[in-house]
């Protein structure tokens, strides 16, 4: 089977794709052509066995042709990913996005580039295949688009945001490139060096600009994470919190949850009214608190308020981080305070803290710690059906040894 096809009568970017594509499993097929045919079938028909993954249009192909080929595509065959080889501008990324391409690559691209490019089409198309991308999340019985899941914790400094990135990164390897991240917390967010992104956009942009009507304008505000997410950062300036309001919360998250299979956001610490907008558009919440204290009756009183606002989301996860044995409190102590099940106990880590300072969540390093048993079973709660299987329970004791 032919993995990748290309489309080109250059022949200089035939041999830098197939360098790039060398040692991948399958093969390329080269269609050296200055032209396309009237639909993907004719194109298809030439191959054998199932639909190739990527299909890359470059250079020396008409434009208008290439993203009128990319729409059908998109429409006959939406599991194959198209990478379209050009020379970008905004209009023609506006263009492209609405057309359905995956990815505009420069005709100069290395070798290097073009297989990073190419391994991340063949992610999502992997992911449509399964039926985990966000285009199959329209069919799935939550009609009203992805999950919304608000990663919360009334007290700072309990890992919620370290909790948020690797959530989004380990939720990147069921649904790749169906994953948005997005950091409300607006004043000090920390969502950017927690990955390692220098986002030529911010939230401000997203939701004070055209991307605020056009969704697809919004997706190219987004910046792109190596494990095959997507990130809406913070501002830049903590005086820009002003100008977003609770309104502005709730249309971005009902654009996003209409593009995406898993739109996780990092909350501020508290009950603000961006938190509270969050909440009311979110189909998840995942309560973060540490072992002490105070952070414990924080997320106490928080449940409580949000109990009598109704405001809680239909889906509770509750996440004790920094979960120690020899912190003078027990998990039932933890418990019979909250008022509800601990459904998930990271144990403390020295390596968990020094991923997020570096700006390499612990699911995308791959490290060995105790501390990533505890993050993957937080991701697999959010796989599709968790809840329907027989074996599993709601809300499962956690275990602190």
């Amino acid at each position: 089977m032919s993995r990748f096809v290309l489309i080109t009568p250059d022949h200089d970017f035939e041999r830098r794709v197939r360098s790039a594509t060398a040692g991948m499993s399958g093969s390329l097929q080269w269609f050296q052509a200055d032209y396309l045919p009237e639909g993907p079938r004719d194109i298809l028909d030439q191959l054998l066995g199932e639909p190739p993954e990527v299909m890359i249009l470059g250079p020396g192909l008409e434009i208008n042709d290439s993203l009128k080929h990319a729409s059908l595509l998109d429409l006959q065959f939406p599991e194959i990913s198209v990478v379209l080889a050009v020379e970008q501008s905004p209009e023609l990324v506006l263009a492209a996005m609405r057309s359905g391409v995956r990815d505009i690559l420069s005709p100069a691209a290395d070798p290097d580039s073009i297989r990073v490019m190419v391994e991340r089409a063949s992610l999502a198309a992997a992911g449509r295949r399964r039926g985990l991308a966000p285009s199959a999340a329209e069919a799935s019985p939550q009609s009203s688009g992805g999950r919304v899941i608000a990663v919360m914790s009334p007290k700072g400094g309990v890992g919620k945001t370290t909790v948020a990135t690797n959530l989004a990164v380990g939720l990147g390897g069921l649904a790749p490139m169906g994953v948005v991240i997005v950091d409300l917390d607006l004043q000090f967010g920390d969502v950017a060096s927690g990955l390692l992104l220098d986002p030529e956009r911010t939230i401000t942009d997203a939701v004070l600009g055209p991307a605020s009507q056009d969704s697809m304008v919004l997706k190219t505000y987004l910046s792109v994470h190596p494990a095959s997410i997507y990130a809406l950062c913070a501002p830049r300036n903590p005086v820009e919190m002003d100008r977003i309001n609770a309104e502005h919360v709730t249309r971005l998250l009902e654009q996003l949850r209409q593009e995406f299979q898993y739109v996780v956001i990092d909350t501020a610490p508290g009950l603000g009214e961006h938190v509270l907008a969050a909440l009311e558009n979110a189909t998840d919440a995942v309560w973060v608190c540490g072992m002490d204290i105070p952070s414990i009756r924080g997320l106490r009183t928080g449940l409580h308020i949000l109990d009598e606002l109704q405001l809680l989301p239909e889906h509770r996860h509750v996440v004790l981080n920094m979960a120690d044995p020899k912190s003078g409190l027990a998990l039932a102590d933890v418990e019979a305070t909250i008022g509800v099940p601990v459904d998930v106990a990271i144990p403390r880590s020295r390596t968990l803290p020094f991923s997020t300072n570096k700006g390499v969540p612990l699911l995308q390093d791959g490290a060995r710690d105790p501390a990533t048993k505890g993050l993957r079973l937080l991701v697999n709660r959010f796989k599709p059906n968790w809840e329907a299987r027989s074996h599993k329970q709601l809300h499962r004791r956690a275990v602190v040894r």
